[in-house]
């Protein structure tokens, strides 16, 4: 018996052993972790004054700073999430918000902002700032002129943003837990949430749902430890009017023929290109050209020239350009400026009132992705003075592509009056092939896409009155811009057959001499006609034509007959 007890014991050790063993993997399994998160490296905090930033109920890529308890959003943010149109001029060292009827003003580095009627005031903080090459502009500065709320929270720095207010689901926490980073009780703990306390609703799992507490953080919590989930309609923040764009409209079909002039003896051309027209209520004479880069520009405008027009009952709205030094000019330096575009807009509505011009037409082709803000804060800017006068503000552009989304025809749309699409150079002097100026998909496109960012009674399509005449040799393509006459007469003098060809909508040419092969894609009356028929589809403002004198006398008939609505 004696020697039975020890081994009798030493199996009790064991088995003891044993479970305990058991027990504290067990517990280990299935007890809560009480290991909490390192909330700056959760949030990705980097530096002291850094605030993550929660837009709705997710945490975005970008950060806030908060600098002497003052929020601020770098210029991106403020752009990609609040208002696009705070402008900052890097040259002068200002922000800029414009509206319909004023200009407003901030030297960058203060806590004052003015009006272009002359009013000032100081908000009590730097309403921007810059860190480095950045530039950060006060939240309670951008709310002045946009929807939202915010609510700055500490240790560690988090804002919470909101800038729609939706029904969302909430449950009331029902027994102390956590929040954790995960599903899961071995998650790192994130914060604590009392019972009574409410967490929004994000995402429902099958022991677990993602919520967002009141104080903005974001993980999970068992569901039995929330209540029934109730809906909640938020109240929107409404503290900002939003003021109204007006426009001058007209109640008739535009149709816009742009006269070139080159030289003061140019204007005495009027009544020769109008000759044969019909239909025509709109002219346009390119009188201005930028020169140099402080907003100067010469002038062919003839006083004479607009009586006449008017006399004839049509409007006169005089085109600017850069076309002549588009090579030369800074047109950075010209629009991005804050003092070269005031210069600019002033000279523009004193020499349209000095000269009685029904309107402007603002031609900036060519310009650099950098210049693209600028562009569009000098639209926004010379609408002002448009919009007080009577004057009517329309803007060329390029058919939409992806590359030249930069001169912002949404906004364009908004601001301006008319939105006028060159609809042509579809191939151009500088094409690494022939083909045609102006096809009728490229046609089509310009317009669809148009109209999906601009009211299409807004939007303007510009036909070309020319034709290319194109030579390839060998690996060298070269072509010559001919007038709808003269590229019949090239047909004839040459015997060349043409054809209708369904993918273009253009009669199409074409003959070998030598090494050189020929081709030509006509516009004429045909494909006009098609084109026509387009814009009566989109239901669009009118048409445009470049340039009067190139055109053949037939073609009036089918824009008279497209502007009387038949």
């Amino acid at each position: 018996m004696k020697k039975i007890i020890p081994v009798i014991v030493a199996i009790v050790l064991i088995l003891v052993v044993a479970a305990a063993g058991l027990g504290a993997k067990l517990i280990e399994k299935y007890s809560y972790s009480k290991e909490r998160a390192d909330l700056e490296a959760y949030f990705g905090l980097m530096e002291e004054d850094d605030a993550a930033i929660i837009m709705q109920d997710a945490q975005v890529e970008e950060y806030a700073k908060i600098w002497d308890g003052v929020c601020y959003f770098d210029f991106a943010t403020v752009h990609k999430y609040f208002n696009d149109r705070f402008y900052e001029d890097k040259l002068e060292s200002l922000l800029i918000y414009t509206t319909p009827d004023s200009i407003i003003r901030s030297e960058i580095g203060t806590s004052v902002y003015s009006t272009s009627a002359g009013d000032a005031k100081d908000v009590g903080y730097v309403i921007a700032r810059y860190e480095g090459d950045v530039l950060y502009v006060a939240a309670d500065y951008i709310k002045k002129y946009t929807n939202f709320s915010y609510k700055v929270f500490g240790e560690p720095y988090r804002v919470q943003v909101y800038t729609e207010w939706n029904e969302r689901q909430a449950a009331d926490i029902i027994k102390d837990t956590q929040v954790r980073y995960q599903g899961g009780i071995k998650s790192e703990i994130l914060t604590d949430v009392a019972a009574g306390d409410s967490v929004i609703i994000l995402e429902e799992m099958e022991n677990w749902t993602k919520v967002k507490t009141r104080d903005s953080y974001i993980g999970y919590v068992e569901n039995k430890r929330l209540s029934e989930k109730y809906s909640e309609n938020p109240v929107p923040v409404t503290d900002y009017a939003e003021p109204e764009y007006t426009s001058i409209a007209r109640d008739h079909t535009i149709n816009l023929g742009w006269h070139a002039i080159y030289s003061m003896a140019g204007n005495d051309t009027l009544n020769e290109v109008l000759m044969t027209t019909q239909g025509i209520n709109t002219i346009s004479p390119t009188w201005f050209i930028l020169t140099g880069s402080q907003g100067d520009f010469t002038s062919l405008a003839s006083k004479e020239y607009v009586n006449a027009a008017h006399e004839r009952g049509l409007e006169v709205w005089a085109l600017i350009s850069n076309i002549t030094d588009a090579e030369t000019l800074d047109m950075y330096e010209i629009l991005s400026r804050t003092s070269v575009r005031t210069r600019l807009i002033d000279n523009l509505i004193a020499t349209a009132l000095e000269y009685d011009l029904d309107g402007l037409n603002i031609d900036f082709e060519n310009i650099g992705v950098d210049a693209g803000e600028g562009f569009i804060e000098f639209i926004r800017e010379l609408s002002i003075p448009c919009r007080a006068n009577g004057i009517v503000l329309s803007v060329d552009n390029y058919v939409p592509m992806g590359y030249n989304n930069y001169y912002h025809r949404k906004e364009q749309g908004v601001v301006a009056d008319y939105v006028i699409i060159m609809g042509y150079d579809e191939h151009h002097g500088n094409s690494e092939e022939a083909g045609s100026v102006a096809s009728i998909n490229f046609v089509e496109n310009g317009i669809a896409n148009t109209v999906a960012e601009v009211p299409p009674e807004k939007v303007i399509n510009a036909v070309p009155f020319y034709t290319r005449i194109w030579e390839t040799n060998g690996t060298t393509v070269t072509s010559q811009v001919v007038g709808m006459d003269m590229a019949q007469e090239y047909i004839r003098n040459h015997g060349i057959v043409t054809s209708w060809d369904e993918e273009t909508c253009q009669n199409y040419g074409e003959y070998q001499s030598g090494n050189s092969y020929y081709q030509v894609w006509l516009e004429d009356v045909e494909s006009l006609k098609v084109k026509l028929n387009i814009m009566k589809k989109y239901n669009i403002a009118g048409v445009a034509e470049w340039r009067l004198g190139l055109e053949s006398p037939i073609v009036w008939d089918a824009i008279a007959e497209y502007v009387n609505g038949n």
